[in-house]
């Protein structure tokens, strides 16, 4: 099979991330096997009591090779604009691939089947491992499980194997990227008739902790000490939310949430913005939660693998991005760049699609890198 029918196979499960991902596993799974490749499962169940998946192959042995890593969860269809097909309904036109996981990354998996099934069994001289992931889209805890439990990872960092993360990249080489920290604060009150003197409003011990947010948040948007150029735009972009969930303007507010979202860069000083923040929360006496924080990635962009990484696909030189991934989940892995087809622009979008043309360039690209460090 080439990229493209894998792909078509991948798509037609429904891997949203609120959902169990263990039939795509299975097929995920099946496909390893198919190609010649021992597998371990890494069972978890995410925060919701939803069982999770998650699988990692090695074909071949030694030390060194190509470790790739991809994840099988998917974002939410909520309004597909196409009302022709569903969301998993894999569809080819005008030279596109439409459906949930195309770009995101489905995709990009397929292209690593396809360039491992045209590889010759007894040409390799060093390992190929895969592994695909769930929860990538919710809080990376698929990562998290395979970078702690599996015996498979455990090898090829020992071995040196390099890695690549196949998020949606154009196939250009990405040396690094933003993390990603969520906080969620909440302010308690008590809902009463606004014209009584009975409720509580919760949004007034919430609007002292809102103007400390807001000064943090320009300081981090005009004060260059926060500021890291390789990166675009070369700030941390910290969201603020507000909602306190008012029924009617005449109930006092029982509760109000502020959700706050920023993209800490390589040096960024994490703890000293959770500390201001906490800090203002615990004078208030509201509620303090972080969410999730994975920390920015980097590796070396003129290393030899990123450098001939960027030579066998684009020859664009290694580049930044201001998204995330699982790469900052990785940190034994030393070689390990952000390399896959379709751009990111066109994830998450309601009518999701990736060129037929990215699709057989990723092949060839996995499989030139395949052959430079495992043959």
């Amino acid at each position: 099979m080439n990229a493209l029918e894998y792909a078509q196979e991948l798509i037609r499960f429904d891997s949203t991330s609120n959902l169990s991902n263990a039939a795509v596993s299975d097929y995920v799974e099946q496909v390893l096997k198919y190609l010649g490749c021992e597998t371990e499962r890494v069972e978890h169940t995410d925060s919701a009591g939803v069982p999770k998946v998650n699988i990692i192959g090695r074909k071949g042995s030694g030390t060194g090779g190509v470790a790739y890593f991809g994840h099988t969860d998917v974002v939410p269809t909520d309004g597909w604009s196409i009302p022709e097909h569903g969301p998993f309904e894999p569809t080819v036109r005008d030279g596109k691939l439409f459906g949930r996981g195309s770009t995101d990354m489905k995709g990009s998996i397929a292209c690593m089947f396809a360039a491992l099934e045209s590889i010759s069994d007894e040409d390799l001289k060093a390992p190929v491992y895969i592994s695909c992931t769930a929860d990538e889209e919710l809080d990376h805890r698929g990562a998290i499980e395979i970078a702690q439990r599996s015996e498979i990872y455990k090898e090829l960092t020992a071995g040196k194997a390099h890695g690549i993360v196949g998020e949606a990249t154009s196939l250009d080489v990405v040396y690094a990227h933003k993390g990603g920290c969520q906080v969620v604060v909440t302010s308690h009150g008590k809902a009463s008739h606004s014209s009584t003197r009975e409720g509580l409003n919760a949004n007034l011990a919430m609007i002292p902790f809102l103007q400390v947010a807001k000064a943090i948040y320009d300081e981090t948007e005009t004060d260059e000490k926060w500021f890291d150029d390789e990166f675009n735009p070369p700030t941390v972009c910290m969201n603020i939310g507000i909602n306190d969930h008012t029924a009617a303007v005449n109930i006092t507010p029982p509760q109000s949430i502020c959700t706050l979202c920023f993209r800490p860069m390589p040096g960024t000083d994490v703890e000293a913005i959770l500390h201001l923040l906490k800090m203002k929360a615990d004078e208030l006496k509201i509620e303090f939660h972080i969410r999730s924080h994975n920390p920015a990635f980097r590796r070396d962009p003129n290393s030899d693998f990123a450098q001939q990484a960027a030579k066998l696909s684009t020859g664009h030189p290694p580049k930044t991005v201001a998204y995330g991934s699982e790469a900052s989940n990785f940190p034994e892995v030393e070689n390990l760049i952000l390399l896959g087809p379709g751009n990111i622009t066109e994830a998450h979008k309601s009518d999701e699609w990736i060129t037929l043309a990215q699709l057989e360039r990723g092949q060839d690209v996995y499989a030139g890198l395949i052959r430079e460090y495992c043959l």
